[in-house]
């Protein structure tokens, strides 16, 4: 019996693996399916217009604490996000692609998952390839440092962090990979 029962509960991680995520399908339509659809605004912030450097603390799906001081130095890209969430699901292998491309130039990414599971989390990363770190958020407290940019409802958002931990921009719903690609650069640019 117990055989049967784990062939069953795989099927839906196997089922993100093939060419068809039915998931991700649904990245447009939000109707009754407890999230708020981001319409891709990017909201950018001019280095003499950000506030103050962002502080929260958490800690990795691994057991490590992390906090803001670990990404002191660095430009970083937070990324709200949950494994049923479908345009996470089809911004993810973007996300993993612009990690590889920028982690050489230390721009650091991390996942802020805001309802799984670490097992299921896990799943999604496995299935996805996703090789940066996630936190742990279901309790909202990342989410409630972040308020001031991130609402509640809308995930996936993505913020940009400059050296000074100062939020850069932000886009609510899919990160489109150019845009994003953008707005890492423009932090890169800038001065140290």
């Amino acid at each position: 019996m117990l055989a049967g029962l784990a062939g069953v509960l795989s099927v839906p991680l196997l089922a993100a693996c093939g060419a068809e995520d039915p998931l991700a399908a649904q990245a447009g339509n939000a109707d009754g399916k407890n999230y708020i659809a981001g319409d891709g605004s990017v909201l950018e912030v001019a280095p003499d217009q950000r506030g103050a450097p962002v502080q929260f603390s958490s800690t990795l799906f691994s057991g490590k604490p992390i906090g803001t001081e670990d990404l002191a130095g660095d430009p970083a890209v937070l990324n709200f996000w949950y494994a049923a969430c479908a345009p996470c699901r089809v911004e993810a292998p973007d996300l993993q692609a612009l990690h590889q491309r920028f982690e050489p130039e230390g721009v650091q990414f991390l996942g802020i998952n805001v309802r799984d599971t670490i097992a299921t989390a896990q799943a999604f990363e496995r299935n996805f390839g996703i090789t940066y770190p996630s936190v742990e958020d279901r309790g909202g407290e990342v989410l409630l440092a972040m308020t001031d940019y991130v609402p509640p409802q809308a995930v996936p958002t993505t913020i940009v962090l400059d050296r000074q931990g100062r939020v850069s921009a932000r886009i609510l719903g899919i990160a489109e990979p150019s845009t994003l690609r953008t707005l890492i650069t423009t932090v890169l640019d800038e001065q140290a």
